[in-house]
């Protein structure tokens, strides 16, 4: 039972700078290769040879000159492997062309948010072709599958969810002494000694909720004015590009220049250390948001996370046990709110970091979401 990964092309993998997709496909490959042998496929680079195993995964990458070139190439790779699984990453339509090169294959989609179900990318009619010719659709929320089941109800017979997950032996605990001490080196080196940490990890694109981060934290800093809010990320992945949304935020941050600091976009393999930093990290995401992958890097490196109660965010938070979730319509009052409950609190805010890594160790490991992806794919092949 061998497994190819069809990667949607739009970056490199493996890669500190590509989306996270690449991220998440990377890390259940490296941990599903126990179980099963597993090719990964992906756009070709300068920089990285054109095929290598890296632990214990295969990498095959081919030219990138547009999606139909693309899928083309790796049609081919794949009639030279031969695999008794193709999962297909996050392009409907992708599933839809191997399946008619393919018809004896069996097909995963594998869905990452609703991005690429929803216009200008595809039709629901459109949509509704791609999920047919896929065997299983895998999401990674329980609010991404009630998502696409509304658009293809034909589909809500195929479709199963399955968190992600996090690594846990990079994202450590900020209470651990290796974490104490990296905290405080960052901290000296930064000159935010005795400050009070809001970390924001993520894309600076209006849909992430930054903008309401900001104007919380006007509030915030007339309780506490010792309070950072330190937002670690840029518009688009592996670019410092900045667009009128980032340029607004960058105005409103100057204002109070001694509370806010802007970290453009860092490659994930440095993301750990600033999670050490946090006393609290906040993810004020508009609707929509599938997962957040965040939360969980949050709750494994021990620190509480302050969300809103957006798409999948409920099922990962625990409200009032790891962080706090806020409702969309009450972000204004609530943001601030919680935020200086935590700041004000050590104590509070160490059990419910513990708490966090303790839920990630329950729900939230790749070993867990590996060991998850490789009985389903055993289940249905009968195996």
């Amino acid at each position: 039972m061998r497994v190819v990964i069809v990667t949607p092309g739009s970056f490199p993998i493996p890669s500190g700078k590509s989306s996270s997709v690449e991220q998440v496909v990377q890390k259940t490959a490296e941990k599903l290769v126990k179980f099963m042998p597993v090719c990964v496929l992906g756009r070709r680079t300068s920089y990285q040879p054109r095929s290598e195993v890296r632990d214990g995964c295969t990498y095959i990458r081919v030219p990138y000159a547009g999606p139909r070139s693309y899928i083309s190439a790796i049609s081919r790779q794949i009639a030279i492997r031969k695999p008794g699984i193709i999962q297909v990453e996050n392009r409907p339509h992708f599933a839809l062309y191997l399946r008619k090169r393919f018809p004896r294959c069996f097909i995963s989609l594998v869905l990452h948010s609703k991005v690429f179900i929803s216009l200008p990318y595809i039709s629901q009619k459109y949509l509704k072709v791609c999920l047919a010719a896929a065997d299983v659709v895998i999401v990674n929320s329980d609010y991404l599958k009630q998502a696409v089941q509304a658009k293809v109800p034909s589909a809500a017979h195929k479709i199963v969810t399955q968190h992600l997950g996090v690594d846990v032996s990079k994202f450590t605990s900020r209470w651990s002494p290796e974490g104490s001490e990296s905290r405080a080196k960052k901290l000296q080196e930064l000159g935010y000694e005795n400050r009070k940490i809001i970390l924001f990890v993520g894309r600076l694109i209006p849909r992430k909720g930054v903008h309401h981060l900001l104007k919380a934290m006007k509030t915030v800093i007339q309780a506490e004015p010792n309070a950072v809010l330190i937002l670690v990320g840029g518009a688009f992945y592996g670019s410092r590009r900045l667009t009128a949304y980032v340029k607004r935020l960058y105005r409103e941050g100057s204002k109070m220049p001694q509370n806010v600091k802007f970290v453009p976009y860092t490659s994930h393999a440095d993301i750990p250390k600033w999670y050490h930093l946090a006393d609290v990290v906040a993810v004020p995401s508009g609707e929509g948001e599938a997962f957040g992958l965040v939360n969980i890097e949050a709750m494994a490196s021990g620190v509480p996370v302050v969300a809103t109660n957006s798409g999948g965010i409920g099922e990962v938070i625990k409200n009032g046990t790891v962080g706090y979730l806020v409702d969309l319509n009450k972000i204004e009052a609530d943001l601030p709110l919680y935020l200086l409950r935590l700041l004000a609190d050590e104590e509070l805010r160490r059990a419910m970091g513990e708490q966090g890594i303790h839920r990630v160790e329950q729900m939230f490991t790749w070993d867990k979401a590996a060991e998850t992806r490789y009985d389903l794919y055993k289940h249905k092949l009968g195996r």
